[in-house]
């Protein structure tokens, strides 16, 4: 092979886990190059909150927040279960605290404690408060060029949303990796490479053939190439071929991140799992086609093709979008499907966070996304739902919500139900007319279905052997939590974790093979006759 490039560590994508491998092996002396496939840098976590579920770490320290690790173990072990290993599990637990100790060495790189509750608040060990971290705002001026570079937000990008003065969630994030990578000469990141293939030979990877603007490019990666760039959400096919419930449609990550890394893994014989999964979420239907990831329900109710309810509306989103599934699963719910509200709000609905704004709802009226009547028995027709049925529906939540308590689906019986609504139960009754109600499908946050992983991030093949010198982290490794959602920040939090165990995994080899070729050396001199 004739390189064209040549470095220590090559990372494919730039997401919170792809910053978090280059940051870590440029700060300890390795030389890097990033990939990125699209023309800007944050993949879909420049989109995110940012959170990181780090439990016990320094800024829940400094904040007084739950700082029980053990007790975070416990809860991440009911949640998780034995769908992956513990050994797994409890690396990416232990790792957060010191990966946040590391981070904050940094000046640049700055976290907060931010309140939200665990994901499966009916445990004992789960936390009201959370174990949830952001990263400090960074005003956007700060990036310089760079801001050009960042990917914004959806609003920003979608909804023509004006770019923010002052840099939160997601976008703090990734703008505080690049800041940081920008004043490291050691890393060089670069934009609109994409990954074609991997180069395996000798038994490891010895780097990649990427695809850019002017041609492509043979990258030698002396220590090894961490694979981080998303999920397949947006690749159908590979959809269809693994069973993962949505469309593209209801993607919510860059429209780049279509299995090009995962493919790459699997044709040089990489092991895969969880291959049917995603983050899910209900999500709402726009105008455009698409269902978009929607939290923050303080009302209304979601009714199937029978009107019935069939789960509780305010529950975490990864939870909601599990229920839409299994309900479609067993026959009793067809997509789309329909949030019923009342006019208390002027015909908004009572959704306090639906990720991207609304917008005019004319626009939803127009697509026949949204249908409005005077009765619940006339907008039973319109949405094509037995219109005794829907007035039985109603008139039961409504008794539900008079009394702040939903014995069918347990809606305001966790923290995160309650936490839209100030702390009360997430319910008001639906009695004022007109009455209205929009139409929902399914949503994802990406696919969790990946290149299977060791407690080092390295990438195992069928036999359950390290690929050498390929590491995956991300929506590119399978989930370390399975098929659950354990807390805000989990995806983000996870994907750094074994970044950083990446890029540290290289640099201990790295320093291995300099230490080898000193002692090499010492013994050629020791050897070498005093008259040579």
């Amino acid at each position: 092979m004739q390189w064209d490039d040549e470095c220590d560590v090559l990372v494919v994508g730039s997401g919170a886990g792809g910053m978090t491998g280059a940051y870590t092996a440029a700060r300890e002396g390795l030389s890097v190059v990033l990939v990125e496939s699209s023309d800007r840098f944050g993949g879909t976590s420049a989109y995110s909150g940012g959170g990181m579920w780090f439990p016990g770490n320094a800024a829940l320290h400094r904040a007084g927040g739950d700082v029980d690790l053990e007790q975070a173990r416990a809860y991440y072990h009911a949640v998780v279960g034995d769908r992956t290993s513990r050994e797994l599990q409890d690396t990416y637990l232990d790792t957060g605290v010191r990966l946040v100790d590391y981070l904050e060495q940094d000046p640049r790189l700055a976290f907060v404690a931010f309140p939200w509750p665990d994901y499966y608040g009916g445990l004992d060990t789960a936390s009201a408060s959370g174990r949830h971290i952001v990263p400090m705002p960074l005003p956007a001026a700060t990036l310089g060029s760079l801001r050009a570079q960042l990917r914004p937000t959806l609003a920003e990008e979608q909804a023509a949303a004006p770019l923010a003065e002052e840099l939160i969630g997601g976008q703090a994030l990734i703008g505080r990796f690049l800041h940081a990578l920008s004043n490291m000469p050691n890393a060089d990141l670069r934009l609109e490479h994409r990954l074609e293939s991997l180069v395996y030979e000798d038994g490891k990877v010895q780097g990649a053939v990427v695809r850019t603007p002017h041609g492509k490019r043979r990258i030698l990666a002396r220590q090894g190439v961490l694979l981080a760039a998303g999920g397949f959400e947006h690749n159908a096919d590979l959809r269809r071929r693994f069973g993962v419930p949505g469309q593209v449609e209801g993607a919510m990550a860059p429209p780049s991140n279509d299995g090009g890394a995962l493919l790459a893994g699997l044709e040089i014989g990489a092991d895969v799992d969880l291959m049917d999964q995603a983050w899910w979420s209900p999500g709402l239907m726009r105008p455009n086609g698409r269902a978009t990831f929607t939290l923050g329900f303080v009302g209304g109710l979601l009714v199937n093709q029978d009107a019935q309810r069939f789960m509780n509306e305010s529950t975490p989103y990864d939870r909601g979008g599990r229920a839409m599934i299994e309900a479609q699963k067993a026959g009793k719910l067809q997509l789309p499907c329909w949030f019923v509200f009342d006019h208390r709000d002027q015909g908004n609905p009572p959704i306090l966070y639906p990720n991207l704004p609304i917008g005019d709802l004319a626009e939803y009226r127009e697509a026949g996304l949204l249908r409005s009547a005077p009765t619940l028995a006339e907008l039973a027709t319109l949405i094509g739902v037995p219109a005794d049925a829907l007035q039985a529906s109603v008139a039961r939540y409504n008794d539900f919500a008079m009394e702040g308590k939903d014995p069918d689906f347990g809606r305001g019986d966790e923290a995160y139900d309650r936490m839209f609504a100030g702390g009360q139960a997430p319910m008001t009754p639906v009695e004022q007319g007109p009455f209205h109600a929009m139409a929902f499908g399914l949503s994802d946050l990406g696919t969790k279905g990946g290149l299977k992983t060791d407690t080092r991030a390295r990438v195992l093949n069928v036999t359950q052997q390290p690929v050498g010198s390929l590491y995956a982290a991300g929506n590119t490794m399978a989930a370390v939590s399975g098929e659950a959602y354990p807390g805000g920040g989990n995806p983000v939090g996870s994907s750094m974790v074994f970044a950083y165990l990446a890029a540290m995994d290289m640099v201990s080899k790295a320093h291995a093979d300099t230490s080898g070729e000193q002692r090499a050396s010492e013994r050629t001199a020791e050897d070498m006759p005093l008259n040579a």
